[in-house]
C-alpha cells in the first residue's frame, strides 16, 4: 500500500463510518425505504465508475421485453433538466441524459424510459402511466436505499474487483465491501479469462449468492450517418469511466493513431469537434462509443461532423458460463412477484 494512500486512511474511515451509519438506520427503518406493486431490479456497483451497468441493463432488456412491460428508470446523470421526466421522441443526451438516451434509441418502442433523481418518487409516476410497467429496472441504484427492491444485482469489474479495493478516497468504493450482502446476485464484469478461483473471496462478503462471470462481446463499428467503411487507420474518441479495455480492443484489431480521451459523461462542444476533426486526416475514421455517440449526433454537432468519417462501437453482455441459469433465476424471482402482487389484488376484492 502506497504512503498516500495511508495518509487518506483516516478520511476512509470517517467517511466509512458516516456511509455505515446511514445504511444503519435504513436497516432498523428509522430512515423509509418504499416497496411498490412492480418487480423493481436494481443494477448497481459498490465503486465509483464503470463497471458495465449500461450493457447488464441492455441484457436484461433483450431478455425481458417480450415478456413484460418493461421500464428503465435511471437518474439521468448530466442531463439538463430536472425532476422526472418519461422519454419521449423529443427527447436527447441533453434532456435526459447520455445512457437513458442510449437506451430510448434502441429500445423506445418497447420499453418506457424515465429519468427521476428521487427514484421513490419517480416509481408511482411511471406506475400512474397509461401502460403500467410489471418490472422495472433501476440503473446505478444499489445505494439507492430509499427503495426497497425485490432483486438487486451487484456488479463487479474483473480488473477491479470491490474485494481488492478500499472506500473513498484510499479507493473507489462508495462503500464498504460488506455491503455485498444486499446483493441477491454478484456478476463480475469483463472478465478475459476464467476466475473461478476468485469466488471463495467474493463470498468472504456476500456469503452464499450466486455469482457469475461475465464478458463484453465488441460488434461491428456503425457509421454515425449513411453506410460508410471504417479504415484501418483509427482515431480513437471517448468519455468513459475506463477506456482500457476498449483501447485494448481496438489496438488489437486497427491501427491506432491516436486516443482523445475525456472523462466520463463528457460534455462535448464545438470546440471538441473541431480538435478531433483536425487530427483526422484522410484515410482517418474516428471510432468513438455508443455512449458518447448520443451525445454527437445533436443537430448542434451535425454541421461540423465529417458524416463519412464518424463511426461508433456497440457492446453486448455475454455470460462466459450458466447464462441460461442467470436468465432462469432472474424470470423466476418476477414470476413469483406477479403472483404476490395477483394475489394481493385478490385478498382486497
Amino acid at each position: 500500500m502506497s504512503i498516500f494512500k495511508v495518509l487518506l486512511w483516516p478520511l476512509a474511515c470517517l467517511y466509512n463510518l458516516v456511509v455505515k451509519l446511514r445504511n444503519y438506520l435504513y436497516d432498523i427503518g428509522h430512515k423509509r425505504s418504499f416497496a411498490f406493486d412492480a418487480m423493481v431490479i436494481s443494477v448497481g456497483n459498490l465503486n465509483v465508475g464503470g463497471s458495465g451497468k449500461t450493457p447488464m441493463i441492455e441484457y436484461l432488456v433483450r431478455l425481458l421485453k417480450d415478456k413484460y412491460q418493461l421500464a428503465i428508470l435511471s437518474r439521468g446523470y448530466g442531463r439538463k433538466s430536472t425532476g422526472f421526466r418519461l422519454a419521449t421522441a423529443a427527447d436527447d443526451a441533453f434532456t435526459i441524459g447520455d445512457e437513458p438516451y442510449q437506451y430510448l434509441r434502441k429500445f423506445g418502442s418497447e420499453v418506457m424510459v424515465a429519468v427521476g433523481e428521487e427514484r421513490a418518487l419517480a416509481i408511482p409516476t411511471l406506475l400512474n402511466q397509461s401502460i403500467e410497467p410489471q418490472v422495472i429496472l433501476l440503473d446505478d441504484a444499489f445505494q439507492h436505499r430509499s427503495v426497497v427492491p425485490q432483486f438487486s444485482i451487484l456488479l463487479t469489474e474483473a480488473r477491479k474487483p470491490f474485494y481488492k479495493d478500499f472506500v473513498f478516497p484510499m479507493g473507489r468504493l462508495r462503500e464498504s465491501r460488506i455491503g455485498a450482502k444486499r446483493a441477491d446476485a454478484i456478476i463480475v464484469t469483463k472478465c478475459d479469462g476464467s476466475m473461478n478461483g476468485e469466488v471463495e473471496l467474493i463470498k468472504r462478503y456476500s456469503g452464499e449468492k450466486p455469482i457469475f462471470f461475465t464478458g463484453l462481446d465488441y460488434k461491428q463499428p456503425i457509421p454515425f450517418f449513411g453506410d460508410g467503411k471504417i479504415t484501418h487507420q483509427i482515431i480513437l474518441v471517448s468519455g468513459i469511466a475506463n477506456s482500457s479495455y476498449l483501447q485494448a480492443h481496438v489496438s488489437d484489431h486497427y491501427q491506432l493513431v491516436a486516443h482523445i480521451k475525456y472523462e466520463d459523461h463528457h460534455a462535448y462542444s464545438e470546440e471538441d469537434i473541431r480538435s478531433i476533426e483536425l487530427q483526422a486526416a484522410s484515410g482517418i475514421s474516428i471510432l468513438t462509443t455508443e455512449k458518447d455517440m448520443v451525445k454527437l449526433i445533436t443537430e448542434r454537432f451535425k454541421a461540423l461532423l465529417n458524416q463519412g468519417n464518424w463511426f461508433y462501437l456497440p457492446i453486448e453482455t455475454i455470460f462466459l458460463e450458466n447464462g441460461s441459469e442467470f436468465d432462469k433465476m432472474i424470470c423466476q424471482a418476477i414470476e413469483h412477484r406477479l403472483y404476490q402482487l395477483q394475489n394481493q389484488e385478490a385478498e382486497h376484492k
